[in-house]
């Protein structure tokens, strides 16, 4: 049963306390409304996944209350720093390089080496971050493929039954989804065009580096055999078992695991099920198909 709760000091708490048991909350912010999870805990950062039906693995946006936590994540240069001091608390999304070390899960950035950053304005966000004391996975709060919400009447129509718990913080401000800016070296780079303008050249026909764009993902560097009852003695096996939260949690990290080995293929038993099972079946298919 979902839950739909003004927002308030207790909701807020409540919230908190859902998150930090590893499930995900829908909250308000000023762009849409967001389905957060612990960006530090892959299985709870699946759950978003699982909630959303059949989604796409894309990298997803992690939410933190202000540049200094922003800081701990991720590595700033001169542009990505003018442009986090002049628009942050806002709707804008930095791609920059992931810090050695920092804790966000491979599920979060897609086993990229980068993560996408961004300081919210709305104050039921901020006081969810500051709640919880860590930073927040949070795509839209929507079924996969259907229309992102804006007011929480939205969320219990796609989500209701999938999620304990909707924070009602009344419509959004902008009701569009933030702008994306790669600051990863070189020119600054228009990931997604959104309520902030950005002086950055477009990224069409680039790989994926953030939500919105269509191209290819990470892939490891060795060749994949898919539904494999067993690996050849020079393959590295992968077993993601059959509980599919844990499975897409373990994903990436697996799969680098596999590129890193002295093996030079890498075997991966069958996945079952649907949803979320068959979002996994389409990035392993993705990521063994040949490369051009």
């Amino acid at each position: 049963m979902t839950i739909t709760r003004p927002v308030s000091d207790d909701a807020i708490a409540e919230a908190a306390r859902l998150i930090l048991a590893g499930e995900p909350v829908a909250v308000p912010t000023e762009t849409v409304y967001g389905l957060a999870a612990d960006a530090t805990n892959a299985e709870a950062v699946a759950r978003i996944y699982a909630a959303k039906g059949r989604p796409s693995f894309n990298p997803l946006i992690v939410h933190v209350p202000d540049l200094a936590a922003a800081d701990a994540l991720g590595e700033f240069d001169a542009a990505a720093r003018d442009l986090a001091e002049r628009h942050w608390p806002g709707p804008l999304t930095l791609v920059v390089p992931l810090k050695p070390g920092a804790p966000i899960a491979a599920l979060v950035t897609a086993g990229l080496p980068t993560v996408g950053l961004r300081v919210p304005a709305h104050p039921a966000m901020q006081a969810l971050l500051r709640a919880v004391g860590r930073p927040l996975a949070a795509p839209s709060a929507n079924a996969s493929g259907s229309l992102s919400p804006t007011r929480a009447s939205h969320v219990e129509r796609s989500l209701g039954g999938r999620i304990a718990l909707i924070l009602d913080g009344g419509a959004s401000e902008n009701g569009l989804e933030s702008t994306i800016v790669a600051a990863t070296g070189g020119p600054l780079r228009l990931l997604r065009p959104g309520p902030i303008a950005v002086d950055a050249a477009p990224a069409a026909g680039r790989a994926i580096e953030a939500p919105g764009m269509l191209a290819s993902h990470y892939a490891p560097a060795k060749p994949l055999r898919l539904d494999a009852a067993q690996a050849e003695p020079d393959e590295y096996w992968i077993d993601l078992g059959g509980d599919p939260v844990a499975a897409a949690a373990r994903l990436f990290d697996e799969l680098h695991r596999a590129d890193a080995s002295n093996k030079p293929r890498i075997a991966v038993a069958p996945v079952p099920g649907d949803g979320l099972g068959a979002a996994i079946n389409d990035r392993l298919r993705r990521a063994a198909a040949p490369r051009s």
